[in-house]
């Protein structure tokens, strides 16, 4: 192996763990103070100036915070739980071009970890895994509230991955890759090449499956901000919590870049102004998330399979369809 390409890999691999764990922190900044603005309330105000060393405060807290392992819990697995929660989302990153190519130094650096032809099924097979991190959490609380947590995350993890996979089945046979870099290379020739003019009805449900992917506002189902308890997180605390805190907003960062490398013709044809516009079409979509938490209710978790089994599946099939047809002649 070259070891240029090594010590690369390896210094890409600490660049995103390090950038993604400190913005999962900036990112509650923002969810506070868009919550706050949209709910007429002035969020973070005091901790520095407008309140922007609130999130040091909140890690130090959370790094300080004594861990507890409660008495009748699984111990081995009540550990390793927020770390595969963590770690599942982090690793969905490594076929992920977060950014064209460039060169620094006289050497061309591409940023993604590792462009595998089969970007798109590794993504979503690695965050199919992530959903072991809370179903173990809770099975191994003793604490029957979180058992019920994970159960539910359970149930509908089945009916939004189905929706997620059929919904970008019509833009992979349109492509014929499933690398995002080949995506990418595919919506190239400006906006009008972008997939969403030609699969509208896929980017809207793997849109909404987006939501139920990273348990957002309306199918935060798995631990309910309106329940007295936390879910399967009852009984975590300090950074064992915050493993599973930091997941969730990776999570985001994370389908944030990948609908526009999808849909909305990425980084374009690799240009500095593409590469701003895939930073501008992410911050618009972790923004979004934000603006449905203040703006919409949760549904139940039985609504929920009702809508992905009953409706969105069946017309996902439609689509997949229409698309073939239309391919063939």
């Amino acid at each position: 192996m070259d070891i240029a390409y090594l010590i690369e890999t390896v210094i890409k691999v600490v660049v995103v763990l390090l950038i993604f764990s400190a913005l999962a922190g900036i990112g509650t900044y923002f969810e506070r103070k868009v919550l706050a603005f949209m709910q007429r309330r002035l969020g973070p105000m005091y901790v520095g100036p407008f309140g922007l060393l609130q999130v040091a405060a909140d890690g130090v807290k959370l790094f300080t915070k004594e861990d507890i392992i409660p008495s009748n819990v699984v111990p081995n697995i009540f550990k390793i739980a927020p770390v595969i929660t963590a770690a599942t989302a982090f690793m969905a990153a490594a076929a992920i071009p977060f950014l064209p190519q460039f060169t620094l130094f006289g050497y061309t650096v591409h940023p993604i970890v590792a462009d595998i032809n089969i970007g798109i099924l590794y993504i979503l097979g690695i965050m199919g895994v992530g959903l072991y991190g809370p179903l173990l959490g809770g099975m191994a609380s003793a604490n029957k509230f979180s058992l019920l947590s994970a159960a539910r995350g359970a149930a509908v993890f089945i009916s939004y991955e189905v929706v997620t996979g059929l919904s970008i089945l019509a833009p992979i046979m349109m492509v014929g890759s499933l690398s995002l870099i080949d995506f990418n290379a595919y919506q190239a020739g400006g906006i009008g090449d972008w997939i969403i003019w030609s699969q509208p009805v896929a980017f809207i449900l793997f849109w909404i499956a987006a939501f139920a992917e990273t348990g957002r506002t309306p199918f935060h189902l798995i631990a309910n901000d309106h329940e007295i308890i936390d879910g399967f997180g009852t009984e975590y605390s300090g950074m064992r919590w915050g493993l599973f805190f930091i997941g969730e907003y990776a999570n985001m960062f994370f389908i944030s870049f990948i609908i526009p490398l999808l849909f909305l013709g990425g980084y374009g044809d690799g240009s500095l102004l593409g590469a701003l516009g895939l930073l501008a079409k992410m911050s618009f979509f972790f923004f979004f998330f934000l603006w449905t938490r203040a703006a919409w209710p949760d549904v139940r978790p039985d609504q929920l399979m009702w809508l992905c089994w009953k409706v969105l599946m069946p017309i996902a099939v439609i689509n997949i369809v229409i698309t073939g047809l239309v391919m063939m002649f």
